[in-house]
């Protein structure tokens, strides 16, 4: 039996173990946390799983693994307590950037055009906008319950869970001796050994508000990055996110929680009462054209570089790391790896 270590209990990682110990593989996990927590940047999520609004900035690839990820997660739902919200997206704009909504239609696929009266019907706390795009194909999903599902599920599946293990670099290397692949799924911690590898620190907000009601996530659109407010249970809201170039940073600035604020008031009046739950901070792991890698140096493998799409691709490269360690079969997309072994497979200009 094929042994694989995976080292990250971020959305990578779990779903890097799964992926592998379904096909058959004897998986470890080892992470620095006590599992999924506010450690990882998995915990800061939206968890929308919006393939065709992502369009509007992202490569058509990201689009690809978007799709096979909703399957994996409408199908997770189907065993767990995980929800999967199948109510579309709904992008606004205030009056004074209707441009703005033009030119993301143009840029985006699969959405229909609402007026007034089609948007109340969906949203009828939102009276106070004119029109707006529907993407009714897109989901979402709670990202916190999602890891914990996945976690449980590992156990029960005869993961072997290794917590409260933070490994140095010298350590991880020692350590691929023992098994026959290892995983590295640790985000920017991988830094170390990826030098291309970046920061881009997201802020958020956890709202309360049981004077607004929304069944879909919501998309603002601004002039600097996407806006979007997320229905949560029990009357909470998550209103994110930044984009903000660094390769650290756990404070929130002032002038990001100022416009995440007046966002959440601009899509509704009522949210300016609202009690403010939580600010949660973290650095997403890039490459230089914000698609993720699967990346060879003998039996280590790097997943990492996921960005703002953990959700919307980490199933899907999970299968393709699959298909890599049991069946050899690399696929041309999203192979970059510095192996002579990889070397007619590379392709070094849509990679994931």
């Amino acid at each position: 039996m094929t042994s694989v270590h995976v080292i990250g209990s971020g959305i990578s990682g779990l779903t890097c173990a799964h992926a592998l110990q379904t096909a058959g593989c004897a998986v470890t996990l080892t992470t620095a946390s006590n599992g999924p927590d506010e450690q990882c940047c998995s915990w800061w999520a939206g968890g929308m799983l919006a393939p065709f609004c992502e369009q509007e900035t992202a490569e058509p690839l990201i689009g690809k693994l978007g799709f096979e990820s909703m399957a994996f997660w409408q199908q997770l739902s189907s065993i767990s307590e995980l929800h999967y919200h199948a109510n579309g997206t709904l992008v606004v704009a205030p009056a004074r950037d209707q441009v703005m909504l033009r030119s993301f239609e143009r840029l985006t696929k699969q959405s229909r055009r609402i007026d007034r009266t089609q948007l109340i019907e969906l949203e009828p706390d939102l009276n106070h906008f004119t029109s707006g795009l529907f993407y009714k194909d897109e989901a979402h999903i709670e990202p916190r319950l999602a890891v914990k599902v996945l976690w449980r599920l590992l156990a029960d599946l005869g993961v072997s869970l290794n917590t409260q293990q933070c490994l140095s670099n010298d350590e991880i290397k020692e350590m691929a001796g023992q098994y026959d692949w290892q995983i590295d799924c640790r985000g920017l911690a991988a830094s170390d050994s990826l030098d291309d590898l970046r920061g881009v620190k997201g802020e958020m907000l956890h709202i309360h508000s049981t004077e607004v009601e929304l069944n879909r996530p919501i998309r603002l659109l601004h002039p600097r990055y996407p806006l979007y407010i997320v229905p949560r249970p029990d009357h909470q809201f998550m209103v994110g996110a930044t984009m903000i170039e660094a390769n650290h940073g756990r404070k929130p600035t002032v002038r990001s929680i100022l416009e995440l604020l007046s966002a959440a008031y601009a899509v509704h009046p009522a949210f300016g009462e609202a009690e403010i739950v939580e600010i949660g901070v973290d650095v997403r792991p890039a490459f230089n054209d914000n698609l993720p890698r699967i990346r060879r140096y003998g039996n280590r493998v790097y997943v990492n570089g996921l960005y703002r799409h953990g959700y919307l691709g980490a199933p899907a490269l999970a299968r393709r790391v699959a298909d890599l360690l049991i069946n050899n079969t690399p696929c041309t997309e999203i192979v970059d790896a510095n192996h002579p072994e990889w070397t007619n497979h590379r392709n070094t200009t849509n990679v994931a």
